[in-house]
């Protein structure tokens, strides 16, 4: 991740909820497998989760996406303008 910079795994983690909002972690982690080419690795579907885990926490830290009460994950004003996600 870069100092406050979003990465473009970032800000395709950030369309996905936009898309998709209110999105719950685990379901963002099938999205992102879901939008990647097909692997034969044993691992690579438990990483995407992991990475998926990782892109929501820094994405809330730099204030583009909030939890919502249902326990998934929603745009800000902040994150939409970014990835000019309509309202």
């Amino acid at each position: 991740m870069s100092d406050g910079y979003p990465t473009a795994a970032q800000k395709e983690a950030l369309r996905l909820i936009c898309d998709h909002e209110p999105m719950p972690a685990h379901r963002l982690a099938g999205e992102l497998v879901a939008t990647r080419r097909p692997s034969t690795n044993p691992g690579y579907t438990p990483a995407a989760a992991r990475m998926a885990g990782t892109l929501v926490w820094r994405l809330q830290a730099q204030g583009f996406i909030v939890e919502t009460p249902a326990g998934g994950w929603a745009t800000t004003a902040e994150g939409r303008a970014l990835i000019a996600c309509p309202a």
